[in-house]
């Protein structure tokens, strides 16, 4: 584990942005934010923002609602949006959802609206964001079947229903930016943040 300065929390239940921080070696604990999302997005979608303003306003609500409770910690929040032209996907509420959100994807480009805010004593005190674009190619029915039997439930805990880290890579012709967001977090401009603040030693 790396030498912490401070007490880090991830503000998330998303077991991929938790598998990245581990893999840093980063020492950290999970407390996962659980807010009404819906309100937020129908009010910038109402006001004409962009997908990615949105994740912002979500991590930042997800990062300030913990650190409430945690004052003295560096909390963690993030968000991640799929934007497909005029569309955004939430994640699917059951594989059949998940089988309809990825037929209406194949073979167009979308993007990964993705932002993270670190907060401490329930104040935002950094935030980024990153939009990585990706192309999914024009894979077959009989693999998309394939696809969803093979990873099952999973599906429903990722937005556009897919894994970028598992199967899910074999859906795409073209990725474009940062494959850690891709996954769900602005990874390097994290942890170069903490190193700038002194949370992160070494």
């Amino acid at each position: 584990m790396a030498a912490m300065a401070e007490r880090l929390i991830l503000a998330s239940a998303s077991e991929g942005r938790a598998a990245l921080l581990r893999a840093t070696g980063l020492d950290f604990t999970i407390e996962p934010a659980a807010i009404d999302e819906r309100p937020v997005k129908d009010a910038t979608r109402q006001a004409g923002d962009s997908a990615i303003s949105c994740a912002i306003a979500l991590a930042s609500a997800k990062a300030c609602c913990i650190s409430r409770r945690n004052r003295a910690a560096l909390v963690i929040g993030a968000d991640q949006l799929l934007a497909a032209g005029s569309e955004w996907f939430d994640k699917p509420a059951n594989l059949v959802e998940a089988r309809a959100q990825l037929a209406s994807l194949r073979g167009r480009t979308h993007r990964l609206a993705t932002a993270i805010c670190v907060a401490q004593a329930g104040r935002p005190v950094w935030q980024a964001a990153s939009e990585p674009e990706t192309t999914m190619r024009l894979f077959s029915d009989a693999f998309l079947d394939a696809y969803i039997a093979a990873e099952g439930e999973q599906l429903c805990g990722s937005v556009g229903a897919y894994r970028l880290e598992g199967r899910g890579v074999q859906l795409f012709s073209r990725i474009s930016g940062d494959q850690f967001a891709v996954i769900g977090l602005p990874l390097v401009e994290l942890l170069e943040f903490l190193r700038e603040r002194g949370a992160l030693l070494g």
